[in-house]
């Protein structure tokens, strides 16, 4: 980690508050005894194979082709889970991810569920966010997915939802590289209403009043299975290749053109990023990798030269930019997604804090009778 960090404190070692942040963190998550991770692993899956006995699916899984996504669905098939696996389609999957995700719900079996997203309302969206100069254009993505999670959830009365979150390679990542509230819709909603054109009223929602009718009257089990087992990505991926025939994408996140172009150029072109040095700095403070290795690994190019020209031309081609529109709008000054206001701005608050107010007493009420 560096001073491209804004956040960053350096003590007399050399040692940055990001790393003690995500030693003490780990320390209480994936360092912990092995025996009280399978303990508590156990009683998860015993839960989520209670929750859904009766069901056609006990779990649902998100899959998008990466590393840690495919290796949860190797897991659940090792250990007798009935998921229904969902892949969000946002219009920007590489050739190689479609057939990951191919080959690994051909070998598993397991029943394929594909969201896919309005192409023109989601480049709609995508344009919005790069005219408003915002770093997070990777969170409309987020949102749209966990929105999706919990649609297709509840269509399927679903109750558990198991996820990839992975400590390990995760517990990195500066507030001033991302919007920290990447599931604020007002946020998304104010930047459309600025810079959009298309309607977003067939998009799936999860804006504050929606995710605490989520919690509070379906009661989503969620468990993340990568904090609880002895987890690391390189012997996933080698799993993975001899089991599924999986194909790597040379970079986190990779298997998306978009989130490729984006971690790869754009952060790095507009925003001085390099995003690979907060997932280097997680695996070195997790001891997956060495710090000579990180370092040897960031004194390469971050973009595949032959790759970056492929992916330049197809990209703006694909939002429908010239190159010179594009190279204006990356010259722009970066601006902060709080200036097009938040989900925590007064008024926006306030209509949650009401409705929280008023629907309690009747989610407390119907729980008791269904729990009855």
């Amino acid at each position: 980690m560096d001073t491209t960090a804004s956040e960053i404190v350096f003590d007399e070692k050399g040692v940055c508050n990001f790393c003690k942040e995500c030693e003490s963190y780990l320390n209480k998550t994936i360092f912990r005894s092995i025996d009280i991770r399978t303990e508590e692993l156990n009683v998860s899956i015993d839960n989520v194979k209670a929750l859904g006995k009766n069901d056609k699916y006990d779990c649902l899984i998100g899959l998008s082709g990466g590393v840690d996504s495919s290796y949860i669905c190797y897991w659940a098939k090792q250990i007798g889970l009935r998921p229904l696996i969902i892949h969000f389609d946002n219009g920007w999957n590489s050739e190689l991810a479609v057939k990951n995700i191919e080959n690994i719900i051909q070998k598993t079996g397991f029943d394929l569920y594909t969201y896919v997203i309005d192409w023109e309302g989601f480049k709609d969206l995508q344009l919005a966010y790069i005219k408003a100069s915002v770093i997070d254009i990777e969170a409309i993505t987020d949102q749209l997915i966990f929105a999706s999670i919990y649609k297709i959830a509840r269509k399927f009365k679903i109750k558990t939802i198991v996820d990839g979150v992975n400590n390990s390679s995760e517990s990195i990542l500066p507030k001033s590289w991302i919007y920290p509230d990447k599931l604020d819709y007002i946020n998304l909603r104010n930047i459309h209403n600025k810079y959009g054109k298309v309607p977003l009223k067939d998009f799936p929602k999860l804006d504050m009043i929606r995710r605490h009718i989520y919690t509070n009257l379906y009661h989503y089990n969620r468990i993340q299975p990568l904090n609880l087992i002895d987890y690391s990505s390189e012997e996933a991926k080698s799993v993975l290749k001899e089991v599924f025939e999986w194909k790597d994408y040379g970079g986190k996140h990779y298997e998306s053109i978009f989130t490729r172009f984006y971690q790869g150029y754009i952060l790095n072109r507009k925003f001085g990023i390099d995003k690979r040095r907060a997932h280097l700095s997680s695996l070195i403070v997790s001891k997956q990798l060495l710090r000579e290795g990180a370092i040897i690994a960031l004194s390469k190019p971050a973009y595949n030269q032959e790759q970056f020209a492929v992916d330049y031309d197809f990209v703006i081609k694909k939002l429908g930019f010239t190159k010179d529109e594009f190279e204006l709008l990356m010259d722009e000054k970066p601006i902060s997604h709080t200036y097009y206001g938040t989900q925590w701005d007064k008024n926006e608050f306030r209509k949650y804090y009401y409705f929280k107010l008023i629907s309690n007493p009747f989610l407390k009420l119907y729980n008791f009778f269904v729990k009855k």
